[in-house]
């Protein structure tokens, strides 16, 4: 059976370039599109705005563009449309439990993430279920930039397996080469003794220590995509800067974040953060736990 790709539309230009993205994205995997947009009526709403049926036209035409957007590019791909009766955010979440992948638009470049995002794609992603894909609207200079790689951030290898299955499959079907990045620093000396100093010693020093477990961690996904060109890159740094350095080719950009719990559904982790903040290109959220 096949999968869904699903793309919650605001109306603006950032979830229309989502859209296309996620057309694309969707034929890659033969897999279905949906396109849905979150709407409630609100009567209190009707003292300043539209009145209810107005309000519903304006929802229904907003799913018609870019439902016939899509048409026009992918005249093949399975299309569904759908407006759904609950809260934005409410919605989303619950539209990505039921999704392969979610995309949703993104504004691009700006000091402030939840200005980058909007207030309900930043609580989307915080507490998505599965894969989230942020898009933002193309720049003029963005078809001068070569983007041949699919790129991995992989910090704690024990946690990367859906990270790094995300992006071995993403790799497959976009036949693109894979390039793994995994930053490192000298450790603290409160941790630098015991397991930590042997590992080292074993390996021939650290360097070669991270090189090691970046290899160990991408391993069994080789094994399972044999026709993915893969680099591994392991460099000295912070990570979310070695990653957007090492990402300069990517065509995307895919991050780690930590599934919430009752009390972290603040957080997206610095890595994410610095990817949604500077990326180029579209970036992939892929929860683990």
């Amino acid at each position: 059976m096949p999968g869904t790709v699903t793309v919650g539309l605001d109306g603006t230009d950032h979830s229309l370039a989502a859209a296309d993205w996620a057309a694309a994205e969707a034929t890659r995997r033969g897999a279905r599109l949906r396109l849905v947009h979150a709407w409630v009526w609100r009567p209190m709403e009707a003292l300043v705005a539209a009145d209810e049926e107005v309000q519903r036209r304006w929802a229904t035409e907003v799913l018609r563009q870019a439902a016939a957007r899509v048409a026009e590019g992918f005249p093949e791909l399975p299309v569904s449309t759908e407006i759904l009766a609950d809260e934005p955010v409410a919605a989303l979440v619950a539209a990505s439990a039921a999704a392969d992948l979610l995309v949703l638009g993104s504004r691009g470049h700006s000091t402030l993430v939840g200005y980058l995002l909007g207030s309900v794609g930043l609580q989307v992603l915080r507490q998505a279920a599965g894969p989230v894909v942020l898009v933002r609207s193309p720049r003029p200079d963005d078809a001068a930039r070569p983007r041949d790689e699919v790129v991995v951030g992989v910090q704690d290898v024990r946690e990367s397996d859906p990270v790094l299955g995300f992006a071995f499959a993403a790799a497959a079907a976009q036949g693109t080469s894979l390039r793994a990045v995994r930053a490192w620093n000298v450790p603290p000396v409160v941790v630098w003794g015991g397991e930590t100093m042997r590992a080292a010693d074993d390996a021939g020093g650290l360097e070669p220590l991270e090189r090691k477990r970046l290899a160990d961690a991408v391993r069994p996904w080789r094994e399972r995509f044999p026709q993915v060109e893969v680099v591994e890159h392991v460099e000295m740094g912070g990570a979310g800067q070695v990653l957007l350095s090492a990402g300069a080719r990517a065509r995307l950009l895919v991050v780690g974040r930590r599934s919430p719990g009752r009390h972290d559904l603040r957080r997206i982790g610095a890595v994410a953060h610095a990817a949604l903040h500077h990326a180029a290109c579209p970036v992939a959220v892929v929860p683990h736990p």
